[in-house]
């Protein structure tokens, strides 16, 4: 990408006509170049090289470790040379530029933590793909229930790196002669980097502090890609996140939190879309974030007024290996108990709690027992029934080599070994594959009765 950026930078700089010789660095706004001397001497005035020479010496290989250099002799500039260059280049804002230099600027400043900078850019890249989003629309509308087909199916002919514009211009052929599956599939293509630049300023403005921009733009891109998956997820977050008291906006969260879930079911973040479909419809059906509060609120003044239950004789006492901790495991005190107990479940807590189990699965997979059992530690007393929490925590003591580590292992899979049999995919998928592979066999020696044994022992030993 920071090839591509240089090149557009080059391009911007240079699309002005200049009387420096060939591989001239630019010269900075204000000040002019002295008149090449003839014979390609140096002006004068300019400083000798080292050496002794008129010029570099430029033959030969590089020494060992040098950076790569350019055509030009010069090394690539760093992105944050790139972006004071282009600061000072006069003009560069109102130039007219190509979609691929506009969005190649915006993703500079946007890759580099300026994002109401990146936003102008992103725009002016945008404009140019106006006429080639309302045909696509036009034609799709046209297809009516038929599917949009594939560009290659259409037989549109794009290279790799064909210009949007040009792309956008085949499209227009084909509308003209009547082809509105061929038109709509090839808009469809032009439009696969302008929609990459949509969701980047629908980021962008959101991270500007213009949330109603952001749902806007993210709008825009699910009318051409409905499934699209960061603008479902992004669109629905920020409906959630801003519109608490707004039950329509609400009620659109929810459902798009659950189209989410439907449409990328293997997603890393499927489990998170469920939970905050179910807040966003709970917060919904109570009228808004600040009544469900209240009523999350008086539920549990309501649960904190009835009498706890007697304690039982072996309950009274707890044995000094359970006092002192499992496996080395801080015990948790009676106050320590009632403060999880009488704790607020709210949505940030419980997307806290998820965040905080695939922590841990990342940390197994890279093989930090010790990380990974500190996150499940945080999970477990506030979701005792989490079998998959419960399943990574028993995996970690077990590659610690802890005393209790089987006794929790044997907990883990009693309560629910379906969760325990996922860790092992999760494992695997993380790139894990000799870890998922002893989690499994671990579990076929412990649970002999395993519904879906056969399964697990082809995973085990493929």
């Amino acid at each position: 990408m920071m090839l591509a950026l240089t090149f557009a930078t080059a391009a911007l700089l240079g699309a002005e006509p200049s009387n420096l010789p060939p591989n001239h660095p630019p010269v900075p706004p204000g000040m002019s170049a002295s008149p090449a001397a003839p014979g390609g001497e140096l002006p004068q005035g300019h400083p000798p090289f080292a050496g002794g020479g008129d010029t570099p010496a430029a033959k030969g290989p590089l020494p060992a470790g040098h950076p790569p250099m350019s055509e030009t002799g010069r090394a690539p500039p760093s992105a944050e040379e790139l972006l004071k260059q282009l600061d000072s280049t006069e003009g560069l804002r109102t130039r007219e530029k190509t979609f691929e230099i506009a969005s190649s600027l915006g993703k500079l400043y946007y890759s580099n933590g300026r994002t109401a900078d990146s936003v102008m850019y992103f725009l002016q890249a945008e404009e140019k793909a106006v006429k080639t989003r309302a045909l696509y629309l036009e034609q799709r509308k046209k297809l009516g229930k038929k599917p949009v087909p594939s560009a290659e199916e259409a037989q549109c002919g794009f290279a790799a790196n064909a210009p949007v514009e040009d792309m956008g211009k085949v499209a227009e052929e084909r509308a003209k002669k009547g082809d509105a599956a061929g038109a709509a599939a090839c808009a469809r293509a032009a439009l696969e980097p302008v929609i990459e630049v949509e969701v980047l300023r629908a980021n962008a403005l959101y991270l500007s502090g213009d949330t109603q921009g952001a749902l806007t733009v993210y709008g825009r891109v699910l009318e051409v890609v409905p499934s699209h998956e960061e603008a479902l997820f992004s669109r629905s977050a920020v409906l959630y996140e801003t519109k608490g008291e707004d039950v329509k906006a609400l009620q659109a969260a929810h459902e798009g939190f659950q189209a989410f879930v439907a449409m990328h079911p293997d997603s890393p973040r499927a489990d998170l879309a469920k939970q905050l479909s179910q807040f966003a419809e709970d917060t919904a059906k109570a009228g808004g974030r600040q009544k469900w509060k209240q009523a999350r609120a008086e539920d549990r003044r309501v649960r904190l007024s009835q009498p706890l239950p007697p304690q039982r004789p072996m309950e009274a006492t707890p044995p000094p290996q359970a006092a002192a901790g499992a496996g080395g495991m801080p015990a948790l005190t009676q106050e320590m108990v009632d403060a999880i107990q009488n704790t607020e479940r709210t949505p940030e807590l419980e997307a806290g709690l998820a965040k905080l189990v695939e922590e841990g699965e990342e940390h197994l997979a890279r093989g930090r027992y010790d990380e990974a059992l500190a996150a499940y530690r945080r999970v477990v007393p506030f979701q005792p029934e989490n079998g998959r929490a419960k399943a990574g925590m028993a995996w970690a003591m077990v590659g610690l080599g802890r005393p209790m580590a089987d006794r929790i292992w044997g907990v883990a899979v009693s309560s629910d070994a379906a969760a325990v049999e996922k860790l092992g995919d999760t494992l695997q998928a993380r790139g894990d594959e000799r870890g998922a592979k002893a989690l499994w066999t671990k579990l076929l020696s412990s649970a002999p009765d395993y519904p879906n044994k056969a399964n697990l022992q082809a995973k085990a030993n493929p």
